[in-house]
């Protein structure tokens, strides 16, 4: 019970969508009807502004992070163990993505996922976090970073601690990833994928 319990207030935390409260509070617009359509971070960078997006992306990530970290500080006293955690990780994820405050119409999980991934281990947070780096700088396509760094981050759990409930988690993030980014994938393959900071439209 305990542990429905965090994972019910994991996925209420992760339905929180920054990109479309902080786009509120500094007046722009939704970013659900521009660019992507997608609210992330990525897309309120194509308002223009960039401490908006910045704002929108430290958000995502921390209420990934915060859900993970409350749940391994004190899931354990409530009887919430590694399997808990692990459920915990999926349901902050599937908040952003779907989250209920926002007639489940969510973002792509990006930030969120990283969120996660520090919240799980801080140097597999860090690996994921670089590949992604490398790749957006060497291409300038997020969505493409994104997605190596999606196939690579249960790569690297399985190199830091081996096959365990955290990383069927982690796997299931990944694929999600995927899926969610599957029309990216269609326009990267067309060669019509916008590049970071491309206006929005």
């Amino acid at each position: 019970m305990n542990t429905l319990l965090f994972a019910i207030a994991a996925y209420l935390i992760g339905s929180i969508s920054f990109a479309v409260v902080v786009s509120k509070a500094f007046r722009l617009a939704d970013p659900r009807t521009y660019g992507s359509k997608n609210p992330g971070a990525t897309n309120v960078l194509r308002s223009g502004n960039k401490a908006a997006a910045a704002l929108t992306l430290l958000g995502d990530c921390v209420k990934g992070w915060l859900a993970v970290w409350l749940a391994q500080k004190y899931g354990p006293q409530f009887g919430v163990e590694d399997n808990g955690v692990a459920l915990v990780a999926i349901a902050v994820f599937l908040g952003h993505l779907w989250p209920v405050f926002f007639k489940f119409v969510g973002g792509k999980g990006v930030a969120t996922a990283l969120g996660v991934l520090l919240g799980l281990n801080g140097w597999l947070g860090l690996a994921t976090l670089v590949t992604w780096l490398v790749v957006a700088y060497a291409f300038r396509y997020s969505s493409m970073a994104a997605l190596i760094a999606s196939v690579f981050a249960p790569f690297y759990y399985g190199l830091l601690f081996g096959f365990d409930a955290k990383l069927l988690a982690v796997l299931v993030m990944s694929a999600l990833l995927v899926y969610r980014h599957r029309q990216n994938i269609a326009n990267l393959l067309a060669g019509k994928e916008s590049k970071i900071g491309s206006k929005k439209k």
